[in-house]
């Protein structure tokens, strides 16, 4: 839920391992996948899913084992609404969704303790419908229980993941490390939106590299607030990560903002901004990233 860059490559990789989908999606691109299944175009490999069982609703299908949440966090709701006829009372709902708040936001609308905290490492795009293209070598996912420390179900899902040659970590602190990736992935965000830029762009500009740079570190100052062990060195490392992204690569939410779709603002240096605020953190650098995004966040 639902099939698009990040659930496609998982849906590709999945499936040619022999695991049994249902893969959630919608107009032009349901409609490939009904009629021609999947394809993904990979430096880590190239895949073609030839027969797909693919819906728009959930009503009507089997219980499943686990739900891989991979829609942005603004269509949670409907998305929530066509799972729970597939949840059990043990079903694991995997989340792989930008945010330091996304698994508690979840949680509240599926109950049941079912939410596994999820980080994915990559950027992938839908390059035409039925049709995801991966790029770069990066294509990495952690995922954990909400308290910490080990459990079956997280095995579980870390067999069928590294069984498919998922690069995959069971984690006993999620939450550290979806703070981490908030560091980069809400600086990320909001620059290459605000800037209309990819990332090789912006780290080569030093007026622009500078908001990264800045963002990161509020972001960084704002997990410290709220007891989060971070590396001394968090914010290097994840300018490290943004100089090794391809030319022209860009977040998400800058794709989005491109096309005119929703953006996640409010959960990324939106949520630098209020949560600093709720901990006395200044976060100017975000406060002025959010305030030139905010007239677009429901979309062109």
């Amino acid at each position: 839920m639902a099939t698009g860059a990040v659930g496609g490559y998982l849906a590709a990789r999945l499936a040619s391992a022999g695991h049994d989908l249902l893969c959630f999606a919608r107009g032009e691109h349901l409609a490939a996948l009904q009629r021609h299944g999947l394809v993904l175009y990979s430096d880590l490999g190239d895949a073609a899913i030839e027969r797909l069982s693919a819906t728009e609703r959930g009503a009507g299908h089997d219980p499943v084992d686990a739900v891989l949440v991979t829609v942005k966090v603004p269509d949670n709701e409907s998305a929530v609404a066509e799972i729970m006829p597939l949840l059990k009372s043990d079903t694991a709902v995997i989340t792989f969704q930008n945010g330091i708040e996304s698994p508690d936001l979840l949680e509240q609308l599926v109950g049941g303790g079912r939410v596994i905290g999820g980080a994915a490492f990559i950027s992938a795009v839908i390059e035409a419908p039925g049709v995801i293209r991966h790029g770069g070598q990066l294509a990495r996912f952690a995922f954990g229980e909400l308290a910490g420390g080990e459990s079956e179900r997280v095995g579980a899902v870390y067999d069928a993941f590294a069984g498919a040659g998922l690069d995959c970590q069971a984690s006993d602190s999620i939450m550290r490390v979806l703070w981490a990736k908030f560091v980069f992935i809400s600086a990320a965000s909001g620059t290459n939106a605000a800037f209309r830029s990819s990332m090789s762009e912006i780290v080569t500009k030093p007026e622009q590299r500078d908001v990264l740079e800045a963002a990161m570190i509020e972001a960084a100052a704002v997990a410290r607030a709220y007891e989060v062990e971070l590396p001394a060195d968090i914010v290097a490392r994840q300018m490290q990560v943004a100089e090794s992204f391809p030319a022209g690569q860009k977040a998400s939410m800058a794709h989005d903002l491109d096309v005119g779709k929703p953006l996640e603002l409010p959960w990324l240096s939106g949520a630098v901004a209020r949560l600093g605020r709720a901990r006395n953190i200044p976060t100017p650098v975000s406060d002025a990233l959010t305030g030139a995004l905010k007239p677009w966040v429901n979309g062109a």
